[in-house]
């Protein structure tokens, strides 16, 4: 399972890669992590207050790899097991916050409707 945040979004530019996987839940991370606006995709750190909205995703292995090439996991996002609100258990993708310095917070955590506020 994977919980996804960003461009991974159902209705955003990278969800076709979700093809055929199996839509489980909208869910959010416990309060432990701050969002941060990359400009056409977001990073989620570890480190913060904010809980970050989100979807759970059932994917096969094939997705994953596609998943992992597109976050550039290990080299740029890691993928980092996860304890979400509802206590459903997924993995994430996290970036380390010396990737993310200066870059704007979204301090609701929800990228869907950041996006609607900056356009």
């Amino acid at each position: 399972r994977v919980f996804v945040y960003g461009s991974l979004l159902r209705g955003l530019h990278n969800h076709r890669l979700l093809e055929g996987a199996r839509f489980i839940a909208l869910d959010r991370t416990r309060p432990v992590f701050t969002l941060v606006d990359l400009s056409s995709f977001p990073a989620m750190i570890l480190g913060g207050t904010t809980s970050v909205a989100g979807e759970i995703w059932e994917v096969d292995a094939a997705t994953l790899e596609h998943l992992d090439a597109l976050e550039g996991h290990p080299r740029w996002y890691q993928r980092t097991p996860v304890v979400l609100a509802s206590r459903r258990r997924a993995e994430t993708y996290l970036l380390p916050q010396d990737r993310v310095s200066g870059k704007q917070m979204v301090p609701t955590g929800d990228w869907r409707a950041w996006l609607a506020r900056r356009r």
